[in-house]
């Protein structure tokens, strides 16, 4: 028993290791995965034994042969939804890049779901091969149907998905431990979906394949994303360097209604409450004399408006009198 005061082992103690490489032992998996794509494919297309082995399979109906735990896999086929899945892994990946001070487990997750997305969406466009509910004729490949379940998007995705936690494990006992959890989580959810009746047993191999093609084809892309990290942390730096350099500019440089003070200007505009503004006004008021409205000369821009006054004419003079001198 160890006890807490003794360094942990070499393979228990997280560390940074270094990106993975396209080894010659990874290249040839890669190649010997893809010929069995292309077997099964191959398999399909020409409604051989694969095609076979499916309609066996869906004609004993498991989904009737066990009913009572057809509830658990309802629940328990989510693990392979890409929504719930993606949503759940990225969380803890984010916490990972977080304590490590790196993007890279964001970036890897980013990538994988991306070449999922390009490779078994274009599968399943271009096969368009119709599930086991909706075949149309017993003993056919139900091939170019306008269907979309060949390979199954459930089985790759919870290969792809979980399979990434444990390619960015840090020590070789949670690589082991993370290999192990996801190839039983994508092992089941490929068989409950064949339980279920969604997809044809060879749809849950192909997805096993396709999956496994995008995580061994990940080394090919971290070059790639080492720059798309550097970029991003150089691009994050330049916005906290324009931050900073602009907050004191904002703190010293407060410009109110009166404008900038000059330095060593104590002067302070006195600045009255409302009630003592008008109490004040009130009495300079009172001290001027008060004028008569009808006393009051309106004045316009061009003048005043109060039309001049006129004199009376002067009386004429008349035979009767003389005017006095």
């Amino acid at each position: 028993m160890r006890t807490n005061d003794e360094p942990a082992p070499a393979e228990e103690r997280p560390s940074d290791p270094p990106r993975p490489r396209m080894t010659r032992t990874r290249l040839g998996i890669f190649v010997a995965t893809s010929v069995v794509y292309a077997a099964i494919v191959v398999g399909v297309l020409t409604t051989s034994w694969p095609v076979r082995f499916d309609w066996q399979v869906m004609l004993f109906r498991p989904y009737k042969q066990w009913p009572a735990i057809h509830t658990f896999l309802d629940y328990f086929v989510v693990l392979g939804q890409r929504g719930p899945t993606a949503v759940a892994v990225a969380a803890w990946l984010g916490w990972c890049a977080y304590k490590r001070r790196t993007l890279r487990p964001l970036l890897v997750l980013g990538t994988a779901l991306l070449l999922l997305n390009a490779t078994v969406g274009a599968a399943k466009i271009g096969m368009g091969r119709l599930g086991p509910h909706y075949a149309t004729e017993i003993g056919s490949n139900e091939m170019f149907a306008g269907g979309d379940i060949f390979p199954s998007g459930h089985t790759a995705n919870a290969v792809v998905t979980w399979g990434v936690l444990a390619y960015l494990a840090t020590t070789p006992r949670a690589r082991r431990i993370a290999s192990v959890s996801a190839a039983l989580l994508a092992l089941g959810v490929g068989m409950t979906t064949v339980y279920l009746g969604t997809h044809w047993m060879s749809d849950v191999t192909l997805g096993w394949t396709a999956g496994l093609l995008v995580l061994l084809a990940l080394p090919w892309f971290e070059p790639l994303m080492a720059r798309a990290e550097t970029w991003l942390l150089t691009a994050w730096e330049r916005i906290r360097e324009r931050r900073a350099a602009l907050a004191p500019v904002v703190a010293t440089a407060p410009v109110g209604l009166w404008g900038p003070r000059a330095p060593g200007d104590d002067r302070a505009p006195v600045r009255e409450p409302v009630g003592a503004a008008s109490r004040s006004g009130r009495a300079r008021r009172a001290d001027r004399p008060h004028t008569p409205r009808s006393e009051r000369t309106p004045v316009t821009p061009s003048g005043s408006r109060r039309p001049p006054q006129r004199t009376a004419p002067p009386v004429p003079a008349t035979g009767r009198g003389r005017a006095v001198g």
